[in-house]
């Protein structure tokens, strides 16, 4: 389990690094969205990675704390959304396309690696298997936003995506949440 959740750490840093770069060059929301959720992915693989050895009490307290900082790449995206909606400009759509098709690589390597162990660590590891497959699902509606932006020249697929992966992001807190409570009450 520690090496799946190490390469997923790993390969979440070296591509918020590429995806948030390519977002502010071409000022997409979906690509902003997912940039700051691969930096998130990172820092939870990392706690994920501390705890590993702890009790189920303190992992289920841990992963109460995750389950809120799941929610920080939501009220990031919400920001950039607004700022979208205020100056509804489109992103180009060939860059977004092809850094969302670099995105589903890097997070069908770690949905993969990360699937094996997601029941191993109760909450923990159920908050690393479902940020990756949510990003899975995020980089399939990223790439068809870009098809549609080239397509239909608007901001508005890509920031329907954008508001998308907020609401994952939800989801996957209010999971993540739940999974902890359940811990907290078995210790």
């Amino acid at each position: 389990m520690r090496r799946a959740v190490a390469w997923a750490a790993a390969l979440n840093l070296a591509w918020f690094g590429v995806e948030f770069a390519v977002a502010r060059a071409i000022g997409s929301v979906s690509l902003f969205a997912d940039s700051i959720d691969f930096l998130e992915d990172a820092s939870v693989n990392g706690l994920i990675l501390l705890a590993l050895g702890w009790g189920t009490r303190r992992r289920g307290a841990l992963g109460l704390v995750l389950a809120g900082i799941l929610i920080v790449p939501g009220l990031a995206t919400l920001s950039t959304a607004w700022s979208k909606l205020v100056s509804p400009v489109a992103p180009a759509a060939l860059p977004l396309s092809y850094t969302a098709l670099g995105a589903l690589v890097i997070n069908l390597i770690c949905a993969f690696r990360l699937s094996s162990v997601r029941h191993a660590a109760g909450s923990l590891s159920r908050a690393a298997f479902l940020s990756a497959r949510n990003d899975v699902l995020a980089n399939l509606a990223m790439i068809a936003a870009g098809l549609v932006t080239l397509v239909w020249r608007s901001a508005w697929p890509d920031l329907a995506v954008g508001l998308g992966i907020f609401l994952m992001n939800l989801d996957a807190a209010r999971e993540v949440y739940r999974a902890a409570r359940e811990e907290l009450t078995v210790a």
